[in-house]
């Protein structure tokens, strides 16, 4: 049984998708989540039985919400989708051509395939393809195959292939929430690495995927649909670095304990039978860096955060403010370098100046 086995126990690893893979590039730093997602671990009922639970994604209403605007753009062998496409990558008419991928049936292997034949067809210049609708993408995570279905795959006659997102989050007089932008960023990421990686499988040039996605939203306060060029080379790269430390999840494995495990130990109906405070010294092992921003990505967050404060972790101060303080980890050692009553070593003496002076400008100010 290999380490990541040991660590799950005896339970079938937790899926992939789009949304959990974009979540691993949005903390690269974190041991812990690195450590759990490699082996597939159920998070939420961790943090369930550690007793912090937290619900991580998008609610019902904002799902059916999300359902109802995508068959809205996709509606009429994709009117409204073909005009914004026309528009951002100045589609012609002639070129306009439409193939939905779950005509061949459910089965993911083959949705892959087909996906697979339309594209290299496609790249090939050997059958039309504008649209491909329902495709089937394959990603290696950690030596598991996991399979992802973006909305749409956009292929311009010149030669390069768009990734087209439909999310349900209104642009506003031009402009929509960063956050939600930034997460649609990422996860696009993710479906644009696995084109380029089937292209790679292929022997065609990766390079034909755009890092360009069209992000299609409704705007205003109506549902009609405007879309907008993001370019996600930042959040490749960071994905693409995320996803070759999980290959190397043996280097933090490694590390930890012989034995050590997270499992919950469940009896005959499903409940855990493993103490609290066990759980706890197991999952405390592997080292968390966290931020903020986890609370929106992580279903351990309020957990961590909570050990983060109880530590007197920087962490918890969110990522801005520890990146300004120098790399220190403990706020006591923020405190003490800034009054004084800790001599700062070699490597803290500038930092160490710069709390001394804002100490000194603080006080001054209330004084």
């Amino acid at each position: 049984m290999s380490r990541l086995d040991t660590l799950r126990g005896p339970v079938p690893p937790r899926d992939h998708n789009a949304r959990t893979i974009a979540a691993l590039a949005a903390n690269p730093g974190c041991n812990r989540r690195a450590v759990m997602d490699a082996a597939g671990i159920d998070k939420d009922q961790t943090a369930r039985h550690l007793g912090y639970p937290v619900t991580v994604g998008q609610s019902v209403f904002a799902i059916t919400r999300a359902r109802a605007f995508e068959e809205q753009v996709k509606a009429n062998g994709c009117a409204q989708l073909l005009t914004l496409l026309r528009d951002k990558l100045e589609l012609s008419l002639p070129e306009v051509a439409y193939d939905d991928v779950e005509n061949v049936g459910g089965d993911r292997n083959l949705r892959h395939s087909r996906t697979k034949t339309l594209l290299r067809q496609a790249a090939e210049a050997r059958g039309g393809g504008t649209l491909f609708d329902h495709p089937m993408l394959r990603l290696n995570i950690a030596g598991k195959s996991v399979y992802l279905e973006p909305a749409l795959i956009a292929f311009q006659l010149k030669g390069r292939f768009h990734v087209v997102e439909i999310k349900s989050f209104a642009v506003i007089d031009g402009q929509a929430d960063a956050g939600q932008v930034a997460a649609a960023a990422r996860q696009s990421a993710v479906y644009v690495h696995a084109l380029r990686e089937l292209f790679a499988d292929l022997g065609l040039d990766p390079g034909l995927i755009s890092h360009d996605v069209i992000l299609v939203c409704p705007e205003n306060f109506a549902n009609a649909p405007t879309a907008t060029l993001v370019d996600v080379r930042q959040q490749l790269t960071v994905l693409k670095r995320q996803l070759s430390r999980l290959t190397r999840i043996d280097t933090i494995t490694n590390e930890l304990p012989m034995g050590l495990t997270f499992d919950l130990m469940p009896d005959e109906d499903g409940a855990p039978t493993r103490s609290r405070d066990e759980l706890l010294k197991a999952v405390s092992e592997v080292e968390a860096r966290y931020a903020p921003e986890c609370l929106a990505s992580c279903e351990m967050a309020f957990f961590c955060r909570d050990e983060a404060r109880s530590c007197g972790s920087t962490d918890a101060l969110g990522r801005t403010v520890r990146d300004q303080l120098g790399g220190l980890e403990s706020v006591a050692t923020v405190l003490g370098l800034a009054d004084g009553t800790l001599l700062a070593g070699q490597d803290q003496a500038e930092i160490a100046s710069q709390l001394r002076l804002v100490r000194q400008f603080r006080l001054e100010a209330t004084a």
